[in-house]
């Protein structure tokens, strides 16, 4: 079966305590563009992510604010900033790497917090059923292209709030030609058409 990818970049989730740290009390996140999943939205705040090596500066904090704070990073981003953050569902952030987020008011430093996301594909329990895949919690992707091939071992995040998507990082994607809006094709399951 086939599902459009979503390219992620680096970005960063806040609780909202850390929120009014880097943006002040009572700060409420803006909204300048939904995004496909339901609820999530590109905000119009921006950060500095920081180590001792190197930092990144207007990282886009994605909204609404989280129980938890969480800096997404790919591994080329990593070596810049001198860090080996390990592979991550959101919110499983024990043991990760220590980060600095600075905001225009003030700065937090998280001593685990920051991840490269796992590849991902975005599923309802209902998709789940109707495209044979009941049972799986991870599937493998074919990319097509003149940089094609399989992408192993893609988690499946089940939930009813979900849009049928495959989340990459730049990494995952720039490595096969990706962009998004591209189409894949799950290869297990019982419709692969």
């Amino acid at each position: 079966m086939k599902v459009s990818v979503g390219v992620s970049n680096r970005h960063v989730h806040l609780k909202q305590e850390d929120l009014y740290i880097l943006f002040g009390n009572d700060f409420e996140l803006e909204s300048i563009k939904s995004l496909n999943q339901p609820g999530q939205f590109m905000s119009s705040s921006k950060v500095t992510i920081k180590t001792k090596k190197s930092e990144f500066n207007d990282v886009r904090v994605v909204g609404p604010t989280r129980d938890y704070t969480q800096v997404e990073i790919s591994k080329s981003d990593a070596i810049k900033l001198g860090l080996n953050p390990p592979v991550r569902t959101a919110g499983d952030l024990i043991g990760s790497e220590a980060i600095t987020i600075i905001g225009p008011k003030g700065k937090v430093d998280l001593n685990y917090g920051c991840i490269i996301a796992d590849r991902h594909i975005h599923i309802t329990p209902k998709q789940m059923e109707m495209y044979g895949l009941s049972g799986k919690d991870k599937v493998n992707v074919l990319v097509n292209g003149e940089k094609g091939g399989i992408i192993f071992d893609v988690d499946l995040k089940v939930a009813e709030a979900s849009y049928f998507e495959l989340h990459l990082d730049t990494d995952d994607a720039n490595a096969h030609l990706i962009k998004n809006g591209d189409i894949v094709e799950i290869l297990d399951g019982d419709n692969n058409v």
